[in-house]
């Protein structure tokens, strides 16, 4: 088991496959279906399968150029 920081992920695609994530930066961009979606921090927490998490919730959507 890792012990890197995680957050899980509110909103989005219903069909996003992870919603537990690695936190590797202040915001999270998820690749997905051709474009990213984007999270960012809440002042929230919620308890999970892996503990208590942050909360980021999905904001925006972009198209990758192509």
């Amino acid at each position: 088991m890792t012990d890197a920081p995680k957050a899980v992920l509110e909103g989005g695609p219903d069909d996003l496959p992870d919603r537990i994530v690695p936190l590797t930066a202040p915001d999270i961009k998820i690749p997905f279906r051709g474009g990213y979606e984007h999270f960012r921090a809440t002042a929230r927490h919620r308890e999970t399968a892996e503990g208590q998490l942050p909360v980021y919730e999905w904001w925006e959507r972009t198209e990758v150029p192509g």
